[in-house]
């Protein structure tokens, strides 16, 4: 079919010329605003020659045809319509606006935000992982042999480049993205948030923590400095601008840090690494695997707010005593689960850079490295972040009720399996199984807003 003839088609699918309001095109999709939408039939527009997709909400019915050819068709459906029937061009911009309005909920507006803070950093966060990943099954299979030669540090130095700025980078994108005029300022807290001289410091009696509070605390930290940043620029004069905003602002907002969310997040992150550790290993069936279910679901945020910093001591003191640890593979569902919610995305998205980058991103996902999938999948869509957690805590369950337990620490995701104790691979196989699948079928059920662009 020429674009004329599937424009007349399509035209005839949604009720005929006189059941259309409007008509426009954005960069994939042809945007319907009908009197009667009832009239529509979406089965055969699925159908229909040319039609990649139907997408109905807020009002439109939004047919997808893909760049170029939407232009195209869209064309077609104008020149049958007709101009006494279209809305007048102020009127477009009116409905588009509304719309926009509607759409732009303050959850909708942080995702972005977050998203955009996350998605300079996706390609760097893919090559290190792959590259960590690698690294890490390694350093298992060879053991000491291959931990102390120039390869391994190389390849490791090369794995950690960005997890060991990754508070820095974020901080500084993070002032970017949330409007401050001196984006670096960002960065030095960042820096600041995770140096290494925060423990020779007291505060209140306690001992402050390097990096406690994690990248969300990086990015509440920046919020906070913007806000601050914003306020003098109104009140200082510009002559005094250069010296009196900067040093105010990083102090005002390093001080209420250390002073408000570092002290808190660290008793948070102590008594809930203490209550896990404790149900998980509890002797009552019922008790572990209902940890199980929290645990794996809840890993992910801990994981964003740092506060699964906390539990490595107690994975080392449970090895100590045990001679394994129950917690570290309860956990690692969290990045099993997102491996599953990621293939849910891929066959729903028709979006090609979302698809490249799960794609790219599974292979550190299920050799244990997250951040791909974390911060360019599942964190920014919303929904499929959920549905990473629910996943866990299905993962979690299993894990708790067969009591698997590893060995040591640094590894995640498929390379754990070399780590299990008590030949309880085939256990942790399921486990991981039930995550994987778990993940797929909560992401599918949630769905998510699939990018246009």
């Amino acid at each position: 079919m020429t674009n004329a003839e599937i424009a007349k088609n399509l035209v005839k699918l949604v009720g005929g010329k006189d059941n259309i309001k409007s008509v426009e095109n954005c960069m994939t999709r042809c945007r319907f605003e009908l009197i009667d939408e009832s009239l529509a039939d979406i089965e055969k527009i699925k159908k229909s020659e040319g039609a990649l997709g139907v997408v109905n909400e807020d009002g439109q019915l939004q047919v997808v045809y893909g760049p170029g050819k939407v232009t195209k068709v869209t064309s077609e459906v104008k020149k049958i319509v007709g101009d006494k029937v279209l809305i007048g061009e102020e009127a477009v911009k009116a409905t588009k606006a509304k719309l926009k309005e509607k759409n732009d909920t303050p959850f909708k507006r942080g995702l972005k935000k977050l998203g955009s803070v996350f998605i300079p950093l996706i390609p760097l966060f893919i090559a290190c992982g792959l590259i960590l990943a690698i690294n890490n099954i390694c350093n298992v299979q060879f053991g000491d042999a291959y931990k102390t030669t120039n390869a391994a540090k190389i390849i490791g130095l090369i794995g950690n480049g960005v997890f060991g700025i990754l508070p820095i980078l974020v901080g500084v994108n993070a002032a970017k993205v949330f409007g401050s005029d001196m984006p670096m300022m960002g960065g030095v807290i960042g820096s600041i948030l995770n140096a290494a001289t925060l423990a020779d410091i007291t505060l209140f009696g306690k001992p402050l923590t390097a990096g406690r509070g994690g990248i969300i605390s990086v990015i509440l930290v920046v919020i906070l400095s913007v806000y601050v940043e914003k306020g003098l620029r109104k009140v200082v004069p510009e002559v005094l601008d250069l010296f009196v905003t900067p040093i105010v602002t990083l102090t005002v907002s390093l001080l209420a840090a250390f002073a408000v969310l570092q002290p808190i997040g660290g008793a948070i992150s102590d008594s809930i690494g203490a209550l896990v550790a404790n149900t998980v290993a509890s002797g009552n069936i019922v008790v572990s695997v209902f940890s199980g279910i929290i645990s794996g679901a809840l890993f992910l945020p801990l994981v964003m707010t740092g506060m699964h910093q906390a539990l490595t001591p107690i994975h080392t003191d449970l090895i100590a005593n045990y001679g394994y640890t129950l917690l570290l593979p309860v956990l690692a569902t969290a990045g099993m689960a997102q491996v599953g919610a990621t293939f849910a995305v891929l066959k729903k998205t028709k979006n090609e850079r979302l698809k490249k980058t799960a794609k790219n991103g599974l292979i550190p996902g299920i050799l244990g490295i997250g951040e791909p999938l974390i911060y360019g999948i599942t964190l920014p869509l919303g929904k499929p972040f959920l549905g990473a957690c629910l996943g866990a805590g299905v993962g979690g369950a299993v894990m708790a009720l067969f009591k698997v337990g590893s060995v040591a620490l640094g590894v995640s995701g498929l390379p754990l399996a070399l780590l299990i104790a008590d030949g309880k691979m085939v256990q942790f196989l399921i486990g991981v199984l039930a995550s994987y699948v778990a993940g797929y079928f909560f992401t599918s059920i949630l769905g998510f807003e699939d990018p246009v662009e």
